[in-house]
């Protein structure tokens, strides 16, 4: 038999030079000879060889499968959680120009409506967002108003019945379990009014730091009004210039993400803004027919309060039954937790997962934590974006992850609920594109 033919019958395993899957070969010279049972020496003429380093795919394999896959996921992970952390705290910085961004952007888009409408009317487009706004800023001033007369009627009522309520619980305290004296309660009374002028400095800070506050509330209140006047007369502009920052392949995507997270945005400012409604006149109008006095501003801090979900609303109506308490006693009190239950069972049954659900696709779940987070990093302000933010975020990611834009028709046509569109952004004269010349051959229009 040849040494060919004895070749083809030997099985792998038995070949000179053969290596398992994963293995180097083995060493070829001396150390060959040495594995075949053939006395090693030296080869005259050969030059020694050096063992063969490993290559990373090889070391990489003596990794378990599960331990390389849960590691390229870390870090991947912890990349995103530590970018996202810094933007946070960068953005933390600037809150005071952010916030009133923020505003003027659910401003936008709750009265684009209104701006759309009297465009196609023919108004020109600056008397369009000046009647707009106007109408806005007289409905609010009306309504402060009116809860401000309210207040003033209200109060010296109140007033009385706080005192009465207050004689009320001095005869508890001496007549009931407690059996406190009078002079025992002057004493505690004395001690607290101590307490009072012994942190009167921290009180005096602590007015400064509100007057403070106010400032800046008015200084970012003015910001937000230019700004949204700026989105309602320019918001196509606008837009169009930030996609256009995007590079060009990236431009549909973003356009469409945009439009798609501008959408979910406005639809629940309006609902929210229905949803609030709902809370307001029903805790308010329950206040009314059981003699709670300030019914009507107690309705518009409802109103105010369940922009914020789930707990704005609650908030507001535990005011409520305080101030049923401290009025009209124990029982008036009890009826009003009945009152503001039932309302919160209609929000939460009813009204979010049919009306809110169905407008920005958020779980109930997903809407508490995202609450919850909102108030713990930036209090007030986060816990009233968190939920637009979500929402945003949510329709964008969806888009993005689907390649909506690859088949989406309203790209080229007129932004829905007033989300300014890309197309009106090529009437900037301020942006010019350069093109290199033929960079751009057999690129489809609009990539």
């Amino acid at each position: 038999m040849t040494p060919a033919e004895d070749a083809t019958q030997r099985p792998d395993s038995e070949l000179p030079g053969y290596a398992a899957p994963g293995l180097s070969a083995p060493p070829a010279g001396p150390a060959a000879g040495v594995a075949a049972g053939v006395p090693a020496g030296p080869v005259p003429g050969a030059a020694p060889t050096a063992p063969r380093a490993r290559s990373d795919r090889e070391l990489d394999e003596d990794i378990p499968y599960g331990v390389r896959i849960a590691a390229s996921w870390a870090w991947r992970i912890g990349l995103i959680l530590l970018v996202t952390g810094v933007l946070v705290w960068l953005l933390s910085k600037i809150s005071f120009l952010i916030i009133p961004v923020m505003v003027a952007a659910l401003l936008a888009g709750l009265l684009s409506p209104v701006t759309r409408w009297l465009r196609r009317r023919r108004v020109p487009n600056g008397a369009a967002v000046a009647i707009t706004l106007l109408g806005f800023i007289g409905v609010i001033a009306g309504a402060l108003a009116l809860v401000g007369r309210q207040l003033t009627a209200g109060f010296g009522e109140l007033w009385s019945q706080a005192l009465t309520g207050l004689q009320q619980v001095q005869t508890w305290l001496a007549d009931g379990p407690l059996h406190l004296t009078a002079a025992q309660i002057d004493t505690y009374v004395k001690e607290g009014a101590d307490a009072l002028q012994k942190n009167s400095s921290s009180i005096l800070s602590g007015a400064l730091t509100f007057g403070s506050t106010a400032g800046h509330f008015a200084a970012g209140l003015l910001i937000a009004l230019f700004v949204t006047i700026f989105f309602l007369l320019e918001g196509e502009r606008i837009w169009g210039f930030l996609v256009r920052l995007m590079p060009r392949k990236a431009r549909p995507a973003v356009n469409g993400a945009g439009r798609r997270g501008w959408t979910s945005m406005v639809s629940y400012t309006r609902i929210q803004m229905f949803v609030a409604f709902v809370d307001a006149l029903g805790i308010g109008v329950g206040a009314a027919i059981i003699g709670v006095p300030l019914a009507l501003p107690l309705g518009v801090l409802v109103f105010i309060g369940s922009f914020i979900p789930l707990v704005g609303a609650l908030v507001t109506g535990a005011v409520a039954v305080l101030l049923a308490l401290v009025a009209n006693g124990l029982v008036n009190a009890l009826i009003m937790v009945g009152i503001v239950l039932l309302v919160q069972q209609l929000e939460g049954h009813i009204l979010q997962p049919l009306v809110m659900g169905k407008a920005v696709s958020l779980h109930p779940v997903a809407v508490i934590l995202s609450v919850a987070a909102g108030s713990y990093l930036a209090g007030i302000p986060g816990a009233l974006f968190s939920v637009p933010i979500l929402a945003v975020a949510n329709s964008a990611i969806r888009y993005i992850a689907a390649r909506t834009w690859e088949h989406d028709g309203e790209l080229a046509a007129a932004s829905p609920q007033g989300a300014p569109a890309l197309a009106g952004a090529g009437q900037d004269p301020g942006f010019r594109e350069v093109h290199r010349p033929g960079a751009d051959a057999g690129t489809p229009k609009g990539d």
